[in-house]
């Protein structure tokens, strides 16, 4: 499917929208979107300080990796913290959402398998 042997993205070149959970993001890599055979999608996240994601399920695996700032993650009846460096496994169909519990930027890697289609993706009341 790749057309060229290498594919590089650029953060500070890739378009950010606000997602149906409200975290800021861009899709970094997506098979749908870059042509490219891979299992997974790779997302860029940023919360801004004493926000937080709105509850929410995906049909798939997701892995967040935690970048900068620290984070309060909720997984069903769970919550624990993170800071950068630190990554956390979602079970598809959890209920999720994290907050930034720092006075900076939470910005963090959301890595989904299969990849991320709107449509596996529910707001939970």
């Amino acid at each position: 499917m790749l057309r060229c042997p290498m594919l590089v993205k650029d953060i500070e070149k890739s378009e950010y929208f606000t997602s149906m959970d409200k975290t800021f993001l861009t899709e970094l890599l997506h098979p749908k979107n870059d042509e490219i055979e891979m299992g997974c999608s790779i997302a860029h996240a940023v919360l801004k300080a004493g926000k937080s994601s709105i509850p929410h399920r995906v049909r798939s695996v997701e892995v967040y990796y935690v970048l900068e700032g620290k984070g309060l993650m909720h997984i069903k009846e769970e919550s624990k913290e993170l800071r950068p460096g630190q990554a956390v496994y979602i079970p598809p169909e959890s209920r999720q959402w994290i907050e930034n519990v720092s006075d900076d930027d939470l910005k963090f890697l959301c890595i989904v398998t299969p990849p991320w289609r709107e449509e596996d993706e529910e707001i939970c009341e």
